[in-house]
Formats: structure tokens, C-alpha cells, sequence
């Protein structure tokens, strides 16, 4: 190895120790700023020029992500949210009904949403309104982060890693949904079977009539339709092979041409740092690339045989869980293009790095907002109580997901 090649290594190395930990210790640095630093170094000492970091960058993805974003700010300004949300509380009138209900909004708003949004805009809500019922808020809370990961596998539009998935492969809108929607779908079910099961008491005991009506919702109905109309259309434009990041930033920058609604108040809702960290992990992947993963060094990790859908959704599982899982997608990207059906290995990866999230607090980022807006409205999630659940979520949906992608789909 040569030196550049050891500095490569030692910066992908320290950058990636940040993306798992979420934080360099003594240092004020998060992942963005990790992610970041990391492609200024990879600059910096030579291993990529100027022009090969922009050339790193996938531009559709950071594209298709912004404009999401831009799409579910609208959503939420307009009290779109809200609505849903207070439909559920007032026609389910039994626990059981209730927790169908937010598994089944939060999980198919993730499908065609960004879930790490979806989960910003619902778990305020859901805390408020299990709060006021004077009923144990945790698991609905669940609810809200698994079922957010668990619907997200379904669309390229899903999460953030889906979206790097869909990008980097090429695969089509519908064709992604088709041969994931299926797992999502059993996901789901999964989520809400296993946080009844844990929670027996809540659910299959005896209970109230606890539907509720929350008194007169703030909406601005001409932006909701508004923003649902040019979601619909999106959606659609999605399934008929429309490209997918040209929509999303055309439907995004429609939505900013209102009267109504200031561009700064939906900046302020953008996730600017995930789009930096996004930017720099695409740098960073690419200098580790060039100065280490030359043919011979990504033949002998192909030998793993990365071919077979449940070693690959294995190591998959593995580095989601050390590292999350947008920057797991991109440690494999090199090492798919061999294989022999490079689309279908691209599906599975986006499968077991989406359910792998399911699996601690950590495992995703949107686990880490549920906990945290929680936290804010007084209801603590506690690591062990979120794994007694997530543990045998994740390992039932991953069998359920090995499983169709290995005979269910060709």
C-alpha cells in the first residue's frame, strides 16, 4: 500500500467511526460535519482532484431528496398531518383499532414519504393524543419508528437509503415497488402483531371506548389539497417511469410558488445536514475506491458470494448496524456490479439495510427522532424496551424478506 492509499483508508476509517457513533468524542463534529471533512481530506491529500469529488456526487439522489423534502414541508405547514391523524383518533374506538391505524398511516406515508419526515410530523401528535387518553404512549411510539421503516421498504421514495439504491441501480419506480411492496406489507403486519403481543395488557385486555374527538383541527385546506394533489401526481408519474429526482424537484419548486406560505418557514424544515452528509459520504466512498478497491481487492470480497440473497442481507444487517444504513449502502456499491444480476442484489440490500433499522434505537435515524420528540413531550423510550420489540421484529421480517427475494421474485 502507499501512503496516499493508507491516508485513504485511515480517513474512511475515522469517518465512518463517526457515522456509527454519531459523534467525534471531545468534538463538537456530527456525521454531516464527519462526512464532510472526510471528502475535504480525500481532496486535500490527493486522492481525489476537485473534479472527481464533484464527479462522486450523485447528484439525482441529493436531488430526489431535497425535493421530497420540500414536498413534505408543505405536508406539514399545511396541517395535513394533523388531519390524518385526528381521523384515526376519532374512528378508532378500541386499542387494537387504534394501533392498526397508526401502523397502517405512518407505514404507507413512508412508502411514498421520506419516513425519517414522516416520523418528525406524526410523533408529536401521537404523543399528544395517547397522553390525553391517559394511555401508555410507548407503544404507539413504537409504532410510529418501526412501522416508519417497515412501509419505507416498499418505494425508492421510501427512506434515504432507497433512494441511493434506486439511483445507483437504475432500477424503475414500479418495479422497485412490486417486488418490495410485498414485504412491506407483511413488515407491517409483523409490527403490529409483535407490540400487541408485548404488550398485552394495553391491547388484549379490557379497554374503553377511547375515541375522541380532539376539537377543531388548524388546517390551511387549500394548501392541503394543494399538496396532495401535486403528491398524487408525483406518485403517479413515479409508477410510469418518469425520472424520479426530475419529479421530485419539479413538484418541490412547484409548491414553492404560493401566496400564502414563505419559502423560509419550509426551509427551516429541510434536513439540510443529511443532505451535506449525503454530499460527502458519496466523496469519501469514492476516494476509498480509488486509492484501495482496485479488481483484485473487490474479486476477493466477491468471493463472499455476495450473489446468495441471505449472505449478502446478512452483511448487509451487519454494517447497517455498525455504521447505519445510508452509509452501509455505500461501503457496497462497488461490489455489486459484479454479480451476476447486480438489480435484484441492489433490492436486497435495500430490504435488510431498511428492516435492519428495526432493530435498536440506533438502528435508524428515524428511531432516533421518534425517541427524541418523545423525550421532548416528557415520555421516555428506554434502549432495552425498544429492543424487546425491535429484536423479533426485525428477525421475522428479515426471514420474511429473505425468503420472498429468494423465491418469491426472479
Amino acid at each position: 500500500m502507499t501512503f496516499i492509499s493508507v491516508c485513504a483508508v485511515v480517513i474512511f476509517l475515522a469517518t465512518y467511526f463517526v457515522m456509527a457513533v454519531g459523534r467525534l468524542p471531545g468534538f463538537q463534529i456530527d456525521r454531516a460535519g464527519a462526512a464532510l471533512l472526510g471528502a475535504a481530506l480525500m481532496v486535500g491529500i490527493g486522492v481525489l482532484t476537485p473534479s472527481d469529488a464533484f464527479a462522486a456526487i450523485d447528484a439525482a439522489t441529493i436531488a430526489l431528496l431535497l425535493g421530497m423534502m420540500v414536498v413534505v414541508a408543505n405536508l406539514r405547514l399545511s396541517g395535513f398531518f394533523r388531519l390524518v391523524t385526528a381521523w384515526v383518533t376519532r374512528h378508532a374506538h378500541h386499542p387494537l383499532l387504534l394501533l392498526a391505524g397508526i401502523v397502517l398511516v405512518t407505514g404507507v406515508l413512508s412508502a411514498f414519504l421520506v419516513n425519517d419526515a414522516v416520523c418528525l410530523a406524526v410523533t408529536p401528535l401521537v404523543c399528544h393524543v395517547m397522553l390525553r387518553l391517559r394511555r401508555d404512549p410507548v407503544p404507539y411510539l413504537l409504532a410510529v419508528a418501526m412501522a416508519s421503516n417497515a412501509g419505507s421498504v416498499a418505494t425508492i421514495t421510501g427512506n434515504p437509503q432507497n433512494m441511493i439504491v434506486g439511483s445507483l441501480s437504475g432500477i424503475p419506480y414500479l418495479h422497485f415497488a412490486l417486488a418490495l411492496a410485498p414485504v412491506a406489507v407483511a413488515s407491517l403486519v409483523v409490527v403490529w402483531a409483535v407490540i400487541v403481543v408485548s404488550h398485552r395488557d394495553e391491547f388484549l385486555g379490557p379497554a374503553p371506548d377511547i375515541g375522541v374527538d380532539g376539537g377543531p383541527i388548524v388546517y390551511h385546506s387549500g394548501l392541503v389539497i394543494k399538496s396532495v394533489v401535486v403528491l398524487g401526481l408525483m406518485v403517479v408519474a413515479f409508477f410510469l417511469g418518469a425520472p424520479v429526482a426530475e419529479v421530485a424537484v419539479l413538484g418541490g419548486a412547484y409548491l414553492l410558488l404560493t401566496r400564502r406560505v414563505k419559502p423560509a418557514k419550509v426551509y427551516t424544515l429541510i434536513d439540510w445536514p443529511l443532505l451535506v452528509m449525503f454530499a460527502g459520504l458519496f466523496v469519501v466512498v469514492a476516494g476509498l475506491e480509488k486509492a484501495v478497491l482496485g479488481p483484485q481487492a473487490v474479486a476477493a470480497i466477491g468471493n463472499l458470494n455476495l450473489a446468495s440473497v441471505p449472505i449478502l442481507s446478512v452483511v448487509t444487517v451487519a454494517l447497517s448496524q455498525l455504521v447505519s444504513n445510508v452509509p452501509a449502502v455505500l461501503v457496497l456499491r462497488p461490489f455489486m456490479a459484479p454479480l451476476k444480476e447486480p438489480a435484484h442484489a441492489w433490492l436486497v440490500v435495500a430490504m435488510a439495510s431498511t428492516l435492519a433499522g428495526n432493530l435498536t434505537i440506533v438502528g435508524s435515524v428515524a428511531n432516533l427522532i421518534v425517541v427524541q420528540q418523545a423525550k421532548s413531550a416528557g415520555v421516555a423510550i428506554l434502549f432495552w424496551r425498544y429492543f424487546a420489540v425491535g429484536a423479533p421484529v426485525t428477525l421475522i421480517t428479515l426471514v420474511i424478506g429473505i425468503a420472498w427475494l429468494s423465491w418469491g421474485v426472479s
